[in-house]
């Protein structure tokens, strides 16, 4: 699978101006969007007596990340 089909559409203008406005359904497809993302950024090892043991998912740092993404969707100023 080349790069080309691994790219994601990007969101639309209008997805971004009802998210910034205050629309859930919006905000819901932003989070969806960088969903992938946010959770590769989340990922942790553990480590025991020197070795790894296994990776896991910190799901208090997703949550952080999304309430961080949310927070400055609804601060961003957009001008046309």
């Amino acid at each position: 699978m080349s790069k080309l089909e691994k790219h994601e559409p990007s969101l639309s203008l209008e997805t971004i101006t009802a998210a910034i406005a205050g629309d859930s359904i919006a905000m819901t497809e932003i989070l969806k969007h960088y969903e992938k993302y946010i959770i590769s950024l989340s990922l942790r090892t553990r480590y025991e007596d020197g070795y790894v043991s296994s990776v896991y998912l910190d799901e208090f740092l997703r949550r952080n990340l999304e309430s961080t993404l949310i927070e400055k969707v609804m601060t961003f100023e957009f001008y046309l």
